[in-house]
């Protein structure tokens, strides 16, 4: 790499190196800002959801029924996990009711979310 170094007083304080070995420096820059970032996520304990199911709850859309479907289970499936009726879920879904908190923990550990994803 050829460097050419501008000094002040005696001392270095810039650096000049050509456009073509810049541009490197600056690849190599993001290559390693992409690993650490992927590193970040890897080592989260937190589950990473897909944008469309974020659109989705920030959109309003049910977050029992967004969950339920991200984790591809049926309302069956979820209401026999849960230990209650098929019937109730699909209920909180449509917003015809509002499951109770105990009801609420049961659903969340069912679908292996934690409570403050569903409220």
């Amino acid at each position: 790499m050829s460097v050419q170094f501008i000094e002040n007083k005696g001392v270095p304080e810039y650096a000049v190196i050509p456009v073509d070995q810049y541009q490197s420096l600056l690849d190599k820059a993001e290559a390693y800002d992409d690993v650490v970032a992927f590193d970040k996520v890897v080592a989260c304990a937190e589950e990473t959801i897909p944008a469309h199911m974020v659109s989705r709850l920030v959109k309003g859309d049910n977050k029992i029924k967004v969950w339920r479907e991200y984790r591809q289970i049926t309302q069956a499936q979820l209401a026999e996990r849960a230990g209650v009726a098929q019937a109730y879920i699909g209920q909180i879904e449509t917003g015809q009711r509002d499951g109770t908190v105990k009801v609420l923990v049961v659903i969340a550990e069912a679908l292996g979310i934690s409570l403050d994803d569903l409220v």
